[in-house]
Order: C-alpha cells, then structure tokens, then sequence
C-alpha cells in the first residue's frame, strides 16, 4: 500500500499533497495543546508500534504481499487527529530512510493510510463502542470492525489512485506513463488481499491490543471513550500521569516486536503497486506481475513517467537492508530499531519544542 516514486503523476502527487495539508495543519493545532502531557510518549510509543507492525508482510493472493498498518490502534489509543500525525511520522521515516513509499507520493500514503485510515478508524469505533464501558467486550467488538474497515479503506483509495493514472496521464501513443493499471485490474488486485489476509491481520491486532489494555490499563482506551458508562470507576489512574511508566505496556510490545521482526521478511515477493522500474525487464518478475494482475502483461518496458521519477529519491537504506550488513534478518531488525528510535527522537524534540513555546516569557 506503500505507493513508490513514479507511480503516480505530478499532479496527481500535487494534489494529495494540498489534500492532507489541512488535516496536518488541524492535526497540529489539535494535539499541540497536549504535546506536554502524557500525549508525548503515548504518541511516540504508537507511532513507533506502527512503523514496525508495517514491516510484518505477509502472503496474499497472486503472489504478492500485503501488511496491517496499525491505524485503528493508534486512534484508538491517540484519538483521529494525533493518529494522522503519528502514522504520518512513520511513514515519512520509511520514506526517507528506507525506500518504502515515495518521497513524492508521500502526500498520497499519509491520505490513504494516516487520514483516511485514522477518521474511518474513529467513526467506526466510537459508534460500534458507543457508550460501553471501557472492559466491555462490545469495544472489542468495534475494534476489530474499525481496524479492518479503515485498513480497506485507506487500500481502496490507493488502488484508485493507481487506477486513474492509465485514463488521464499517456504518451502520444497512448501507453501510460505512470501506473499502467486501469481501474477495473487496480481494484481488485488490491482489495482481494486486504479483504482477506491484510484485513483479518489489522482486526486481529486491533481487538486483540484493546481486549489487553482492557485487562491491565483500561486509562489508555479513555482518549477515544468520553462518553464511556463508568463500570471502570474504580480503575487506577495511573496513566494520567506524564511519566512513561504509563505506556510500559506498549514500549514491553515494541521490544517484542522488534525481536521478531525478521518474520516479517519471511513473504516473498513484492506488494501489489510496488514494484522497481527494472522489474518491468525482468522475466520472472513479468510474470509475477501479470499473475497478480488478471493475467494482463505489464508493458515491456517501465512506463517512461514511472522511469523518470522512480529515482528522484535515493534512500540510504532501501528495502531495509543496510549496505554494510550481509544477513537480511540483521538488517532489517537493525532497521527497525533505527526507525523506531528515530521516530520516538522526532516525537520527544516536537514535545520540547511545543512545551518552549507554551511557557510565558
């Protein structure tokens, strides 16, 4: 789901771009205010879980791979607008550092994945919740519907994306320039997988980690329950401090995560969309293409917009596996520590910085 360099028109780029400006922008003025509470390491701890839940690929049909975002979990615990901002910060890590989306089609995943995904996460969660207690199984319940709705909604509207580019951005002979899909083999490429395989991982992973903080820190699902019947009266309060004692639990799951995190290379191949401009020349690659696409032949050369842009950034890590490491599986779990310590660093500085600007002068 994580759209490459290429793959998308300049305008196309421009346009998402000025799309997720303004829920950046409202994102920012909604968390700053709470940037010196217990939001800081919240948000990092979060930001940091879907970052490396995003590494854990797993097999889908015709070959390709897919993976859980992590979404629903972060709006549920973070609420809609810090969720876009801290699923932006992953992905912008993985952008950057590793190759794993495009630098210029940034503006696109953070609208599929971070908007899209976080604002379906919060509707469909706060209405299946409704106002049950925060340990009650119905939050369970909406959990696992928001987490697999938001995640096909955020790959819904990358597969239109891509589908589009065919109809409106050709060459004088008529061949593509960008994604050489049209709509009617993008839709279905992308959403056979994430119905299935991708979507069933992000409702497992969201009603499991809420049916967990149910039984050991219920405060933490309170951001996203303001309505919630207070069963739960006689909880402790123990994360309303600003402490990271806190969001133990979720650093206690980062690290667990990272451990395993060589598992998420068992997958092979390559995510529908995702593919390098060379693959385009490479037999066995053609024709894993074409199987995961009805059985259509991807065009014998890159398209020459895909091939132009494809390069425009070069990220020092591409594909997670540092140049100087030989083992992939050392590479990518040192990848993923770097990523998350990166991110945990971005989330902290934004904290000072914003607890500088709140104190009087």
């Amino acid at each position: 789901m994580h759209i490459p360099d290429g793959y998308l028109s300049p305008l196309t780029c421009a346009v998402l771009y000025g799309t997720s400006a303004p829920f950046w922008y409202l994102a920012l003025r909604r968390v700053k205010k709470f940037l010196t509470t217990r939001l800081v390491p919240l948000m990092s701890m979060v930001a940091a879980l879907t970052f490396v839940i995003m590494m854990f690929n797993l097999p889908l049909p015709g070959g390709t791979t897919g993976h859980a975002v992590g979404v629903a979990l972060a709006t549920i615990l973070l609420g809609p607008w810090a969720s876009i901002l801290a699923v932006s910060i992953a992905l912008l890590i993985q952008a950057a550092f590793f190759g794993d989306g495009g630098i210029t089609t940034f503006g696109a995943n953070c609208f599929n994945m971070a908007i899209v995904g976080s604002l379906v996460a919060y509707a469909v969660y706060r209405i299946g919740a409704g106002r049950a207690a925060l340990t009650s199984p119905r939050r369970v319940v909406a959990a696992a519907l928001a987490g697999y709705t938001a995640i096909n909604a955020a790959a819904f509207c990358a597969a239109v994306e891509f589908g589009i580019q065919p109809w409106f951005f050709k060459d004088p002979s008529g061949a593509p320039l960008y994604a050489p899909y049209p709509l009617g083999i993008a839709i279905p490429a992308m959403m056979i997988g994430h119905l299935t395989f991708a979507g069933l991982a992000e409702l497992v992973l969201s009603a499991g980690v809420v049916a967990y903080f149910q039984r050991t820190n219920p405060s933490l699902l309170k951001l996203t329950a303001p309505g919630a019947l207070r069963a739960d009266q006689e909880m402790s309060p123990r994360a309303e401090g600003s402490t990271w004692s806190a969001v133990r639990p979720l650093g206690a799951a980062l690290a667990l995560l990272l451990v395993l995190t060589p598992l998420g290379i068992l997958a092979g191949g390559t995510a529908w969309g995702e593919w390098s401009a060379r693959d385009f020349s490479r037999p066995e690659t053609r024709q894993r293409i074409a199987a995961a696409s009805q059985d259509q032949a991807p065009p014998a050369q890159p398209p020459r917009g895909l091939a132009r842009l494809c390069s425009v950034w070069t990220a020092p890590f591409p594909q997670y596996a540092p140049a100087l490491v030989r083992r992939p599986a050392v590479g990518y779990t040192l990848s993923a520590m770097f990523g998350s310590g990166v991110i945990i660093l971005i989330c902290l500085v934004g904290g000072w910085l914003a607890s500088r600007g709140r104190r009087p002068l």
